[in-house]
């Protein structure tokens, strides 16, 4: 879905050859999953206990890897949630480093005297379960003290979501005042204010659809197929691998697949054209496009801070995703939020087009902006979520001024 770090979260460029050869000069782990015993970073650490699940299985003692900032009101009544997209985590401001793979992937939205205000909210944001950055996924050991792996159970949005309301209330909230997500998290703030409607006064639905469709899950199977058929995948049981040694090339082509959905063709056209990547010819020569090159160098630098696994298992649950199942359709889901909403799409998105957050926008009672959703005009595609800090921050800024 997205990129979900701040140094991919710009426009498109060139990658430097020295940059893609020293890349490539880097044997990567068997998985860029946090470890226990890894560095901690800005994580703090919550349990919730066993999380029954929609399947009728239970997945056993569930960990939640967190990240805060501001204070806690006297009242607890300034709490704000922002949930992650596929490939994101909860580190969603600050530095990279020995921790933190990538630095914070929403700087320009979350901070002091910025949309989401820290100096005013207190905002928590979780790894969701099934990540790969703290909280208990495929790369966590089981109860027989092995990794998970392909054994790890199949989880839905619903799943995820009843974990993260274990989540808040593990620390005491009962009510949030805003929830805030992007892509995947979008999904996820739509089916907690669906299902915990009491909870909620306030949400973001940004670049989300109200159901996963037919030509989205297509894009996703093969994304999938890309990992399992990586040999070294080893049907999922890939964590002693030695560097270098791991299903690093599924993962990668099914990261490139995916920007290839993120971004526009007008955006790529326009930056990278027909151009080469070196002197060697492209045509015969045993050159690259440069377009090339920077899918492959982003690919690669992916997998040093992603699971195979979980890649698997968030994907598949975002194919779960569907507000009105056994809920009498969307309408009738939507029918029961009733908190102040936000909806946002992105005019170029290719991957989870405008349709549906109209439809989304339609038919909730309470928006802030009408029937039709708030509509950013990018170049960027999906990924202008993530990038057009100036248009979705006045959006944000609006709800929470409500």
């Amino acid at each position: 879905m997205d990129w979900q770090t701040q140094a991919n979260t710009v426009p498109a460029t060139i990658v430097p050859e020295a940059r893609a050869l020293a890349m490539l000069g880097r044997r990567a782990p068997a998985t860029g999953a946090w470890r226990e015993g890894d560095p901690v970073g800005d994580r703090r650490f919550t349990a919730i206990g066993d999380l029954e699940l929609e399947s009728g299985g239970v997945l056993p003692g569930v960990q939640i890897a967190y990240e805060q900032w501001g204070a806690l009101s006297p009242a607890r009544d300034n709490v704000i949630l922002v949930l992650h997209a596929l490939t994101g985590d909860s580190h969603v401001v600050g530095a990279a480093g020995p921790a933190h793979p990538s630095s914070g992937w929403w700087p320009g939205i979350v901070g002091p005297g910025l949309a989401i205000d820290t100096d005013r909210w207190f905002v928590l944001a979780p790894n969701v379960v099934g990540g790969c950055q703290g909280s208990t996924g495929p790369a966590s050991l089981a109860p027989d003290n092995a990794e998970w792996g392909a054994r790890f159970p199949f989880l839905t949005i619903r799943d995820q979501v009843r974990a993260q309301l274990a989540f808040t209330r593990s620390l005491g909230i009962e009510r949030i005042a805003a929830v805030v997500g992007g892509s995947m998290g979008a999904m996820h703030v739509l089916e907690l204010a669906i299902e915990a409607p009491e909870s909620v006064e306030r949400i973001a639905v940004l670049a989300g659809p109200p159901a996963t469709t037919a030509d989205q899950i297509a894009l996703n199977s093969v994304q999938i197929e890309a990992i399992r058929s990586d040999p070294a995948f080893r049907d999922g049981a890939f964590y002693d691998a030695p560097d270098g040694e791991g299903p690093t090339r599924g993962l990668s082509l099914a990261r490139r697949m995916a920007m290839l959905s993120y971004r526009t063709a007008a955006e790529l056209n326009h930056r990278f054209e027909r151009g080469w990547q070196s002197d060697l010819d492209p045509l015969g020569g045993h050159g690259r496009f440069a377009v090339e090159s920077y899918l492959d160098f982003h690919g690669n630098k992916f997998t040093r801070r992603f699971d195979a696994n979980s890649y698997i298992v968030l994907t598949e649950a975002m194919n779960s995703h569907d507000i009105g199942r056994g809920r009498g359709g969307v309408a009738a889901a939507l029918a029961r939020v009733a908190a102040r909403s936000l909806v946002l799409g992105i005019d170029s998105d290719r991957y989870f087009p405008l349709a549906g957050q109209r439809e989304i926008a339609a038919q909730l009672r309470n928006s802030v902006h009408g029937d039709t959703p708030v509509v950013v005009t990018s170049e960027y595609g999906h990924d202008a979520f993530l990038i057009e800090d100036d248009a979705v921050g006045a959006a944000l800024t609006r709800l929470l001024a409500a």
